[in-house]
């Protein structure tokens, strides 16, 4: 049996939250099986807190190279991630893209042959990248009878669509701008294939876990089968209400006591959204106060590996002003802790700031 807190500490152990990394940018995105990315700085922030010495150039030139991008992948959202699982998870994850479109556009698409608005779709971004605003407008005068926005999301279901720099890259605004992953990297997306693999990389990066868990993650259903076919090389637990958690037998599942250091966390985080059952690492209390109405889930910090509150860093004329608000009351030394790490993530996300300072409201 494996209690909420073990099950912490080997999450924070796979999420190179436990100590900072020593391996390339590139390499933890792989092994993170991509970051939750809807806005360019979050996956910045989130390297910097996992491994060492990193520097925003080091994901800045792997998104210049194409060899990582920002594409639509699991649970629908924009990912960050390496150019080879853009081309090999995207075909695992395509049956529950499908199903999503039909979710929230469905009746705005009804009657309407969706293959042949992504194969026009498809052709007039790798002619020109687009914005999905843009490329409503032009399918539009195809269909002037349906809804730009459900035809753009049509094409961004159905077609593997990159935002093309300077997209990604720290510090820069705009819109996204769209071509196909196919015309990006100059290769093709995989065929069809089984989640095995996906599911076993999930494990590596987020488990132990549920079936439910790798569903939440995924977005995907009936992932049973997949599991099944894992499941004689796989290690069984139980949680603390006798729920069935699988995992790679070798992974690293430290004690649950193992120390756990004071950490920054991006919006967006994935360690926050990719479990059905979130106690490992926040409570529903908690949930409440980061996940809000409008879709955005707020910056946090962990103390003693849990979320202990969310940030922000506040910048008026060259000054920066991180600011912590805590949910409860915090011992002396993690408020030391936190000022001092706060402080290196004001070094690193305001560098040009001329003074900075760690608040706790």
């Amino acid at each position: 049996m494996l209690d909420h807190r073990a099950l912490n500490r080997s999450l924070l152990a796979r999420q190179l939250l436990l100590e900072r990394s020593a391996m390339p940018a590139g390499r933890a995105v792989a092994h993170l099986v991509g970051m939750q990315a809807q806005a360019p700085n979050p996956p910045y922030i989130g390297l910097w807190t996992r491994l060492a010495g990193f520097r925003i150039e080091d994901l800045a030139s792997l998104v210049r190279n194409r060899e990582v991008v920002r594409v639509g992948l699991m649970r629908g959202t924009i990912h960050l991630v390496t150019a080879d699982d853009c081309v090999a998870l995207r075909p695992v994850l395509q049956g529950a893209l499908r199903q999503g479109l039909k979710g929230a556009f469905g009746r705005k698409l009804e009657g309407l042959d969706v293959e042949k608005v992504a194969e026009l779709g498809r052709e007039l971004v790798e002619r020109e990248p687009l914005t999905l605003g843009g490329l409503g407008t032009l399918l539009a005068e195809r269909w002037p009878d349906r809804d730009p926005f459900a035809l753009a999301n049509a094409v961004r279901n159905l077609v593997p669509l990159v935002q093309v720099p300077p997209r990604g890259l720290w510090g820069e605004s705009g819109q996204a701008v769209h071509t196909s992953a196919e015309a990006w990297l100059g290769r093709p997306v995989a065929g069809l294939a089984a989640p095995d693999l996906m599911v076993e990389r999930y494990l590596a990066a987020f488990g132990p876990a549920t079936v439910k868990d790798i569903q939440v993650w995924s977005g995907m259903t009936r992932l049973a089968d997949a599991v099944n076919r894992l499941r004689p090389r796989l290690a069984v637990f139980r949680d603390e209400n006798g729920r069935e958690l699988l995992d790679l037998p070798e992974a690293p599942r430290p004690d649950a006591n193992t120390p756990a250091p004071v950490r920054f966390l991006p919006e967006f985080d994935n360690i926050l959204l990719s479990h059905a059952d979130r106690a490992r690492i926040l409570t529903e209390e908690q949930r409440k106060l980061v996940f809000t109405r409008n879709g955005l889930i707020r910056s946090t910090f962990l103390v003693d590996g849990f979320v202990a509150g969310v940030w922000r860093v506040e910048q008026t004329r060259g000054a920066a002003v991180l600011v912590l608000e805590p949910f409860g009351t915090l011992r002396a030394g993690d408020r030391a802790a936190l000022t001092e790490e706060g402080g290196r993530l004001l070094a690193f996300a305001t560098a040009s700031a001329a003074s900075r300072e760690v608040r706790f409201a």
